[in-house]
C-alpha cells in the first residue's frame, strides 16, 4: 500500500536514533529530511541545553510545540525532539500529512547511549533521570504512534530498513 500521507515522523526516545536514521530513511524514500531539535537551535539561536538551563524543560517543550506547529513541510522525513509527544497539538499538525513512527528502544540501550545527560538538552525535571523520563514518555510514544518499530539490536542501517518497509506497507510492524 502506498503512503497517503507524504511526511514520515520519527518519534522515540534521545538517543533513540531518529536523527541518524531519518537521513538514511530519508535517502532510502527519497524525501528531503529535517531535524526538528536543529530548526529549533536555528530559531532560537542557542542550543537546546541553553533553553532547558535557562527556562526549565517547559520552556523547552513550549519552544518545540511551537515549531512543531508552525512546520509546513511535505515529503519529508522529520526527525522530532524526543519530547513532541507531549504537545497533542503538535502531533495532531504532524500527524496531518504524516505517518508517526516510533523508534522503540529498550531502556538498557538508551542508557548505554545517552552520557551527556547534562548537556544534550533533554526536556526534564531536575527531579528526573533518564530512566524516569523513558518510563513517563514509552506510553505517550505508543499511544502516539501509526507504527512503532521495535529497533532493539538493529544497526542503523536494519532499524531504516524495518522502518521504511513497514512504512511502504502501510501496516503495524
Amino acid at each position: 500500500m502506498a503512503m497517503a500521507r507524504s511526511n514520515v515522523v520519527l518519534i522515540g526516545m534521545p538517543g533513540a536514533g531518529k536523527s541518524t536514521i531519518g537521513v538514511l530513511l530519508a535517502k532510502r524514500l527519497g524525501k528531503a529530511f529535517v531535524d526538528t531539535d536543529v530548526l529549533i537551535q536555528q530559531r532560537e539561536g542557542r542550543s537546546l541545553q541553553e533553553i532547558v538551563d535557562s527556562g526549565g524543560a517547559e520552556a523547552l517543550q513550549t519552544i518545540e510545540a511551537r515549531a512543531l506547529c508552525e512546520l509546513d513541510a511535505h515529503d519529508h522525513v522529520i526527525a522530532t525532539g524526543g519530547s513532541a509527544v507531549y504537545s497533542d497539538a503538535a502531533m495532531a499538525h504532524l500527524r496531518r500529512d504524516g505517518i508517526i513512527v516510533y523508534l522503540s528502544v529498550p531502556w538498557t540501550e538508551i542508557d548505554e547511549r545517552i552520557h551527556n545527560l547534562d548537556s544534550r538538552g533533554i526536556a526534564r525535571r531536575p527531579d528526573q533521570s533518564l530512566y524516569d523520563v523513558y518510563q513517563e514518555r514509552v506510553p505517550l510514544y505508543r499511544r502516539a504512534a501509526d507504527i512503532t518499530v521495535d529497533c532493539d539490536a538493529l544497526s542503523q542501517h536494519e532499524c531504516m530498513e524495518r522502518v521504511a518497509k513497514a512504512v511502504l506497507r502501510g501496516d503495524e510492524e
